[in-house]
């Protein structure tokens, strides 16, 4: 079996397609949990085509919300989608924060904390960022509990013998790993919840062709013969409930992790 490839993220427009729906989904639950006070100065680690910065500018009315990323090509599409609105993009590690201790109100980590090499580091550094009172919270699909969005389809994959690409620190999507790593970083108050979220699409083709183009399965899907792809999609029709107009509902499950900086 060949290896594993990497998950990549350089397709802003694909990225949206795929996971920037379900990101706002989640997101609007996991904003009406955290409750913020408008006004506030905002981190967003990990902010990817501009999908979580646009919802905090959409549902929270910062004063700033400063996007930070490793790929130059989603900083790209988040800087055109939010041009003129009160965001600010840069290049670089939520592992090495580019900002001033107790820069900021709040930070946030939506859908990024599995994809940093040390999540430790990445939380540590959103704390230190982090003023006196501030928050700092994440949201992450529950990879190991059957919550990702297409998990179904990594089911049957791993069932072919097909490599499934996951994050580098898939364990911090578990409850448990974030509450350690909130207290380990110090933060007070840590509370946790579970985010569950439906998603329907028009029928299964949509479904279908939207989850492999996302940068969690396409360079799979680009590496096996056409009649593999098929049967694997056939296989996937199978297990999914299809409602009588055609349609599918598919179900994502993410955790979610507040605290309070000292």
């Amino acid at each position: 079996m060949s290896e594993t490839p990497q998950i990549l993220f350089n397709d802003g427009a694909a990225y949206e397609r795929f996971m920037g729906i379900w990101s706002r989904l989640a997101g609007d639950v996991f904003l009406d949990w955290v409750a913020p006070a408008p006004g506030l100065r905002w981190a967003d680690i990990g902010c990817g085509n501009g999908a979580s910065t646009e919802l905090l500018l959409d549902r929270c009315a910062p004063a700033l919300v400063e996007g930070i990323d490793p790929s130059p090509d989603q900083l790209a599409y988040a800087r055109d989608r939010l041009a003129g609105r009160p965001a600010r993009f840069r290049q670089g590690s939520a592992m090495d924060l580019p900002y001033a201790d107790g820069s900021f109100d709040a930070a946030v980590m939506a859908l990024v904390l599995f994809f940093v090499p040390d999540p430790a580091r990445g939380v540590a550094e959103m704390t230190r960022v982090v003023a006196s009172g501030g928050t700092v919270a994440a949201y992450a699909w529950d990879m190991l509990g059957g919550g990702f969005p297409i998990a179904v389809i990594q089911d049957v994959m791993r069932e072919s013998g097909l490599p499934v690409p996951l994050p580098p620190s898939v364990e911090a999507s578990r409850r448990e790993s974030m509450r350690a790593l909130w207290s380990a970083a110090g933060l007070r108050d840590v509370a946790l919840r579970p985010i569950t979220v439906s998603r329907h699409f028009a029928d299964f083709d949509t479904y279908w062709t939207t989850s492999v183009q996302g940068p969690a399965l396409s360079a799979v899907m680009a590496g096996i013969p056409a009649a593999e792809a098929e049967a694997l999609k056939e296989r996937v029709r199978s297990r999914l409930p299809i409602d009588p107009a055609g349609g599918i509902t598919a179900t994502a499950t993410a955790n979610a992790v507040k605290g309070l900086k000292p």
